[in-house]
């Protein structure tokens, strides 16, 4: 394999990787964009001839650069150019519109947006704006914006010399991502060059990447995933990475087969959509060999291994702080449910309030403590508060409740602000809301805490439901239904049924706007109702 040896750290800048590929590999595919192949040599020119342009507008070290752009090819060179020149480029959401989309923009802090052409009503209708430039891909001619426009090709029009990258460091901040703003206001993740590397090494090695391989990604280049997971995952192993712009449940696999891609990755609800779709004949005639499928249900696993043919089924745990937190490894076995064991460069703990570690099988929050420089994120930017809260006693807190059993395998719980404590017992709302799902009239719900009037360190439960279209129910059959099959305890107090719950752009429920809502006039009280709990 071109997979590129990076034991020196002096080797572990994005820009450095890309060149030392172009030398050793320059005919090989990097990016490949339904039938426009772009080689290692041919996307390094592409970047040097972007760091060119960016120098030529004012940009170097340290500088940031925003961007609003669909998943493209010219994500990737255009950010390996920025990172050759030592400049830190930012995502925004393309769904933001908005406050969300101004928020994003203003705390940016670049003074140069790169968009595209039919996002840009979205930023007239904000009014000015904070740049001196905004570089287009697409066709503007017929917008009018205060703030001076140029074509993206103008950045790689000409050839550029390789950037001097000697006063580059593998610490220094390569991008700010932001977070997704479920427990308040989202805050910009620094990703060091080393950050990166790290993540998609370990990547790498968890998904057992072969000769051969064709990695797919269609998920958004604001998501973290999409470039440790795929295209910088690609990158160190020297291996092409297809990309498309958007994640589609009903031509997933047809994309995969036209790439001929052997490895893929999808988040959250989007297997599950895969999976729900009506089965085809064709399901298992495909060339995907390992799918990183985070997170999917060990039931599933080997149900969906026989009907779509792939070999392995890789799972995890990280977040945009820790890309790559825990793995499982290929050819271990797990326990049901298990994330793995904590990857390379890298401590983890479950701690308490105090900050001491837990007994086995308690529950605790999954804290992190580099063993190497730069493993995880260099703080968040511009807001130092944050950053300590998250920092307390060299360990990073993840905001994530876990626990360990005896034979040292790791489980996720739940968000620490969704944890909810009633009557001396810790509650999952992970669980209830898994415990409520099941119940064949509801469509999605969200389990949270109502403040006890009895005790403020103690929280009631309350579930918001959703039904399904046509679908009718009472709290009082959902309630039973919880209480026939799960404990007792995840029976809610109080439930309420809604037309939709608070999300942030990127679909995360905000259920510290449902805490800050708490008990309405439409709340069903189970204890008012006279409700009788079976234990």
């Amino acid at each position: 394999m071109n997979v590129l040896s990076l034991e020196n750290p002096a080797d572990r800048l994005l820009g450095r990787c890309l060149r030392r590929q172009a030398e050793k590999i320059p005919d090989d595919d990097f990016i490949v964009w339904n039938a426009e192949h772009y080689s290692y040599g041919r996307v390094n020119e592409l970047a040097n001839a972007s760091a060119r342009g960016f120098q030529k507008a004012g940009i170097g070290a340290g500088d940031n650069v925003c961007f609003l752009m669909d998943t493209c090819p010219e994500w990737v060179w255009t950010t390996l150019g920025l990172n050759k020149l030592g400049a830190i480029w930012i995502p925004t959401n393309v769904d933001y519109k908005g406050p969300w989309l101004r928020e994003s923009l203003e705390g940016s802090a670049a003074r140069i947006l790169l968009a595209d052409a039919h996002l840009l009503p979205r930023l007239a209708e904000l009014g000015s704006l904070p740049f001196d430039r905004i570089i287009v891909r697409g066709d503007a001619t017929n917008l009018d914006l205060a703030t001076p426009l140029m074509e993206i090709g103008e950045l790689t029009g000409v050839a550029g010399e390789e950037p001097d990258d000697d006063a580059l460091r593998y610490g220094d901040d390569a991008a700010i991502l932001w977070t997704s703003g479920t427990t308040g206001r989202a805050k910009g993740v620094r990703q060091s060059h080393n950050a990166w590397i790290r993540g998609a090494i370990d990547g790498m090695l968890s998904s057992g990447l072969r000769d051969g391989e064709i990695i797919y990604n269609c998920l958004p280049m604001y998501q973290s995933a999409a470039w440790v997971a795929n295209v910088y995952r690609a990158l160190v192993a020297g291996v092409p990475c297809a990309m498309d712009p958007r994640f589609s449940a009903s031509e997933f696999w047809n994309r995969t087969r036209h790439y001929g891609a052997t490895m893929v990755f999808t988040l959250g609800a989007m297997h599950m959509f895969l999976w729900n779709a009506p089965e085809r004949d064709d399901d298992a005639d495909n060339p995907v060999r390992t799918a990183s499928m985070i997170p999917m249900p060990d039931d599933l696993v080997p149900r969906f291994k026989e009907r779509f043919a792939i070999d392995e089924i890789a799972q995890g745990y990280g977040q945009s702080e820790v890309m790559g937190l825990l793995s499982r490894r290929p050819g271990k076995s797990y326990a049901p449910n298990a994330l793995g064991e904590p990857n390379a460069g890298i401590e983890v703990k479950l701690l308490d309030e105090d900050d001491f570690e837990v007994p086995v099988s308690e529950v605790g929050e999954f804290c992190v403590r580099p063993t190497e420089p730069y493993a995880i994120f260099n703080g968040y930017f511009n807001d130092p508060e944050a950053t300590l809260q998250a920092w307390r006693n060299l360990w990073y807190h993840t905001g994530d409740l876990g626990r360990r059993d005896e034979d040292d395998q790791w489980y996720f719980v739940d968000r620490k602000a969704d944890f909810i404590r009633f009557g001396g017992r810790n509650i999952s709302s992970f669980a209830v809301e898994a415990a409520v799902s099941a119940h064949p009239a509801v469509l999605q719900c969200a389990a949270h805490g109502i403040t006890s009037k009895e005790l403020a360190s103690e929280a009631e439960l309350k579930v918001c439901v959703i039904l399904k279209p046509g679908a009718t129910a009472k709290p009082e059959e959902i309630a039973r239904f919880v209480n026939d099959n799960a404990p007792h305890f995840f029976v809610p107090r109080y439930i309420e049924f809604v037309d939709e719950l608070p999300q942030t752009p990127t679909g995360r429920v905000q259920k510290f706007k449902l805490r800050e809502r708490g008990v309405t006039a439409e709340t069903w009280d189970a204890r008012a109702a006279g409700f009788q709990v079976e234990r």
